[in-house]
């Protein structure tokens, strides 16, 4: 049986539901681990170590640990084992904000000429679980509907390409595991529920402007903290 978390229970619980198998389990905790910095970038991740700190055999760990490595949270080095992988750095985050201003405004009006009443009534749902979060709450609380939200954007855009060029980004995970320990503005939610209402209308130039402004504030909040 896995062992709870002695170091946050929480976190992790906020980026997927809690799955049912021990390989589901062992990545629920582990990826909360990683997410919140209790595992540190560039921390030497040993599977006998894993395996009696989380009561399991080490085959579980081992497929965990694969399924990070996809994920993008973990490196795997011939000969060496596993590793958490470093953060980002400033210029890399510049080349992940530059990309998202190619796709995902695109992606927001793509999704906005697209919309029907079904459509806006999930998204609004995300919107309001997003606004939930009251400003001044920790950053995690926030980025779990945060990445829904643009996901669900991406989806609708009917482009698998983007779709699934912006998933493999992995831009969430990465923001907040840069920005875990940052409080949510009433800015932030203010430019998702701005997105929302420009998508609600079917006004795709709306929408996309609205996306692009969006992720150029996010950008310059990520950025501020390497000033």
């Amino acid at each position: 049986m896995i062992k709870p978390s002695k170091k946050d229970n929480s976190p992790g619980g906020a980026l997927m539901a809690r799955p049912a198998s021990l390989v589901d389990n062992v990545y629920d905790v582990l990826l909360g681990q990683l997410m919140t910095l209790q595992i540190q970038p560039g921390e030497r991740l040993r599977v006998d170590n894993l395996s009696r700190e989380l009561g399991v055999s080490q085959t579980p760990v081992r497929e965990a640990l694969s399924r990070l490595e996809v994920n993008g949270l973990v490196i795997k080095t011939h000969l060496v084992g596993y590793r958490a992988a470093p953060q980002l750095t400033k210029s890399q985050f510049e080349e992940l904000f530059d990309f998202r201003l190619l796709l995902e405004p695109t992606a927001a009006a793509r999704a906005a000429a697209a919309i029907d009443p079904d459509k806006i009534r999930r998204a609004e749902m995300i919107v309001q679980q997003m606004a939930g979060a009251h400003p001044g709450n920790h950053y995690r609380d926030f980025a779990v509907h945060d990445s829904e939200f643009h996901d669900y954007l991406a989806s609708l855009s009917g482009n698998t390409l983007i779709a699934d060029s912006l998933e493999r980004l992995h831009t969430h995970i990465h923001i907040f595991r840069f920005y875990s320990h940052a409080r949510v503005t009433q800015e932030a939610i203010d430019e998702h529920r701005q997105i929302f209402d420009k998508l609600k209308q079917g006004d795709p130039e709306g929408t996309a402007a609205a996306m692009r402004s969006h992720i150029e504030k996010s950008r310059q909040r990520v950025m501020s903290v390497f000033d």
